[in-house]
């Protein structure tokens, strides 16, 4: 088993999961209960059966798109999702952004 790639992948989905949507979503629900190990079970299978999917779609997806096209494509993506967001969050923004 590849160690560092292990290693890698569990910081950075521990880092980009730490007050994330989900987790603040697992913390109301835990709140609401009196048993948390249903809450802890449905969210850690959530995780994983994403993380599965994740992994071997971009699997698929890599056997047939070059690594660039997927780095730049991602890239976009990003930045015209922040756009968005920012879009909605800000209160007068959409007179300066038209689409």
């Amino acid at each position: 088993m590849d160690w560092k790639l292990f290693f890698t992948a569990f910081t950075m989905l521990f880092l980009a999961e730490l007050g994330d949507k989900t987790q603040l979503a697992v913390f109301t629900l835990s709140t609401q209960s009196s048993s948390v190990l249903p809450v802890f079970l449905g969210a850690s299978t959530a995780l994983v059966v994403v993380t599965f999917i994740g992994v071997f779609l971009g699997r698929f997806v890599s056997a047939y798109v070059p690594t660039s096209i997927l780095h730049t494509a991602a890239g976009i993506l990003f930045v015209v999702m922040g756009i968005l967001i920012l879009k909605s969050a800000i209160p007068g923004l959409s007179k300066y952004l038209r689409w």
